[in-house]
């Protein structure tokens, strides 16, 4: 196969160019600061720990919902995780900070590289497992998961694709487990 005709190289250079034009454009927010202020508590609201609230908060209400919720979630997340370290240790994108030449990311990110985003992919898949069993916590979650990877932009520890990539990945695997659970 004749390589220099296979369109795929080609393909991640102009999406990294994208990505580092968007990034830069991030950057250059002149509430920049407000941003980076607000995203370091909202990917807070992403670390794993807090993903048990939204069932805690259901158990004196619907116990037997809020088990279903925490099965469905356990199923997603045990697709999710691995596939998310597989992706990461296999694709090995630099972070922003190791990718561009004197910037320096505004928080220290837990792992090495940057694609996809595991805040950001945790968020979509509970966002869209509860929503599937929560209809009308819909648009508080989804808006609450594009906050987190946008929030992983303005922190500086992820570029957009990172984040399409985990906002694809966690709402695919919400689906699933849904489909397959729900």
């Amino acid at each position: 196969m004749d390589r220099s005709r296979f369109p795929f190289p080609s393909v991640l250079a102009y999406i990294q160019q994208g990505d580092v034009s968007t990034f830069n454009w991030c950057m250059r927010r002149k509430r920049r600061q407000l941003f980076t202020s607000a995203g370091r508590l909202v990917s807070k609201t992403a670390d794993g720990p807090w993903y048990v609230l939204l069932p805690l908060a259901l158990w004196p209400t619907d116990p037997v919902l809020a088990k279903h919720l925490v099965l469905v979630l356990a199923a997603a997340f045990a697709v999710e995780r691995p596939l998310y370290a597989l992706l990461k240790r296999g694709l090995k994108r630099n972070r922003p900070a190791q990718a561009l030449p004197g910037f320096e990311s505004f928080v220290v990110p837990a792992d090495q590289f940057s694609f996809p985003s595991g805040h950001t992919s945790g968020a979509f898949l509970v966002a869209t497992a509860s929503s599937g069993l929560l209809p009308a916590l819909a648009l508080p979650l989804y808006l609450w998961a594009a906050l987190v990877g946008m929030s992983r932009v303005f922190l500086g520890v992820h570029f957009p694709s990172d984040i399409a990539a985990g906002a694809l990945m966690g709402t695919s695997l919400g689906v699933a487990a849904l489909e397959l659970l729900g």
